[in-house]
Parts: structure tokens; sequence; C-alpha cells
């Protein structure tokens, strides 16, 4: 006797739940050991992080927009956390010069030195955290899944293309 199809109407199969809620786990516990040794080692969050490794990658510079888009971050969070990392002397911001709505953000040699100071350290806890546990089996099938999700995720407007909500006038700002 065959199973009939399950169809969950408009909620999530069972199936779904799990691997919804498994996804959602592990990937909380991961950026949490992540931002535990990132304070720890290097006084920055994890987001302060991927920001300065996000622009050692992109070869020291980067517009805000950019950067937003490439650490799913909101422009104005961004906006403080880049002042955050400035003060500290990490980055620079100037107008970019193709385009004079834009602003850059330019890693320092301080910025970069951050970073390859906590990598040794944050390959570690990603390793003995995420890839440890897998096979090379799992470690293909996993990144295969992981790309087509975050694929068609990004074919979504980015977050920097979102309508900026407005506060009405008698709302104290």
């Amino acid at each position: 006797m065959t199973e009939p199809d399950h169809d969950p109407g408009p909620g999530l199969a069972p199936e779904q739940v799990a691997t919804y809620f498994a996804l959602t786990e592990a990937a909380g516990a991961l950026q949490h050991h992540v931002e535990q040794h990132l304070r720890a080692e290097i006084g920055l969050s994890a987001i302060q992080f991927r920001i300065l490794a996000t622009l050692a990658e992109a070869g020291g510079r980067l517009t805000m927009t950019e950067l937003a888009d490439g650490v799913v971050y909101s422009r104005s969070g961004l906006t403080y956390q880049a002042g955050l990392l400035e003060k500290a002397g990490l980055v620079t911001r100037c107008p970019s010069p193709d385009d004079e709505r834009s602003t850059l953000l330019a890693l320092t040699d301080e910025g970069l030195a951050r970073v390859e100071q906590a990598m040794p350290g944050h390959v570690a806890v990603v390793k003995r955290l995420l890839f440890d546990p897998l096979s090379e089996a799992d470690l293909a099938a996993l990144g295969d899944i992981m790309a087509r999700a975050r694929d068609h995720m990004r074919a979504q407007p980015p977050r920097s293309a979102a309508p900026r909500k407005r506060r009405p006038a008698s709302e104290p700002e």
C-alpha cells in the first residue's frame, strides 16, 4: 500500500518544521559561539568582524550599499557599526569618486591586522562546531543545499533596496 501525498495546506509539513527549527537552532548556536570567540579574541562583535572580513576579501573597500547587501544588514545598522569601527581606527569612510551619493568604507592597516589576528581562532571555532561532525559527502550536500537556498533568497530585492519606514509626524524621534 502506498502512502498518499501529504498536502500540509497553508502551513508547513512536519519535516519542513523540523528542518526549519534545526537550521535556525544550528545557526543560532554557531553565531553565539563565534560571537563569544570574537569578543574575547579581538573585542569585536560578529557583525563587526564580518564587515572587516568582507572588506578584506573585497580588496579593502566597498560602498556602504554593497557592504550592506553583502553582509545582509540594514543600512542604518551598518552606518552605526561603521561609525564604531571608524572610531576604533579599523576603517575609514569617504565619498565615492564614482558616485557622489555613495560612501566608501575602506579597511585600515589596523583593521586588516585585527581580521588576521582573529582568523585562526575563528576558523577553529567554525571547524569544530560546524564541519567536524560532517562527512565529505555531508559537506558537499550541505554546501549545495545552502547555496541554492541563499541564491533563491538573494534573488529577492536586497535589504538596502527596501523602502525606509517613515515615522508619523506626530511620533517623537
